[in-house]
């Protein structure tokens, strides 16, 4: 099983209030309903821990994923298209790293 861990701030400009409806309303559903996708979470940032410094991102998306090939084809899917490209116009440079727990 592989995880992908996606950190990303907000563009400036985008409404915090919109980017979380439309997470809530159609992202989390859209990818959580892919046969590829074991679990979909997505976070707000709450602080650093032990300090009053601001966190680098302010979100965070774990993706558990079985299998990366049956990812792959289902991120070519037109649905999948579509919420990425309404992703892209929240985030600001968003990182996709793939993990593997130990």
């Amino acid at each position: 099983m592989a995880t992908l861990l996606v950190l990303f701030n907000l563009k400036t400009g985008v409404d915090m209030a919109a980017y979380e409806t439309w997470a809530r309303e159609k992202d989390l559903p859209t990818v959580r309903g892919l046969g590829s996708v074991a679990g979909f979470e997505v976070m707000r940032a709450q602080g650093m821990l032990g300090s009053d410094a601001k966190p680098p991102y302010q979100y965070a998306e774990i993706i558990e994923v079985p299998d990366m090939d049956a990812f792959g084809k289902d991120l070519g899917s037109e649905v999948v298209q579509a919420g990425a490209k309404q992703f892209q116009a929240f985030a600001d440079n968003p990182l996709f790293i793939a993990c593997q727990k130990l």
